[in-house]
């Protein structure tokens, strides 16, 4: 008798098991999905998607969702275009030296503080603030989802 109760109970707990896993690689295929539809869409379309996120989230006046807008377009031009330099370098097989990738990691962080700087010309305080708390929110997601990363490998 205990060996069938066993034997049910080590079925069942496989067959929870199995049924987890076909929803992670369900959820990990649709991000991929969305993630590749993100790359896929221009510089003008993507800086429209987010404006008009940070208009809902914030807010905005019209003067300062074309303000927004501006400032998105010129962001993701710029990314767009290191995106596409870094890929050509990755299919020659270079790799960055020591001095590019401080470099990079310098351009990258000028950038973020005069992004940082015309998102607050451009905001009214009580609007910066919430901006200021919806980036902390979308870094702690980021940090949660490598956490989980690790986890499952």
């Amino acid at each position: 008798m205990k060996n069938i109760i066993y034997a049910l109970a080590i079925l069942f707990s496989l067959n929870v098991v199995a049924q987890e896993g076909s929803e992670r690689s369900d959820k990990k295929g649709k991000r991929e999905m969305s993630k590749e539809f993100m790359q896929n869409l221009s510089p003008k379309e993507l800086a429209t998607l987010h404006t008009k996120k940070l208009t809902l989230a914030l807010d905005l006046s019209d003067k300062q969702q074309a303000q927004v807008l501006a400032l998105q377009t010129k962001v993701a031009t710029e990314r767009k275009a290191k995106m596409e330099a870094h890929k050509a370098k990755k299919e020659k097989g270079e790799k960055p030296s020591k001095e590019e990738r401080y470099k990079m990691m310098n351009e990258r962080l000028d950038a973020k503080i005069a992004y940082k700087k015309n998102m607050k010309e451009i905001l009214s305080d009580e609007q910066y603030t919430r901006w200021e708390k919806m980036q902390a929110r979308k870094g702690k997601g980021k940090k949660k989802r490598k956490g989980k990363r690790k986890r499952q490998e």
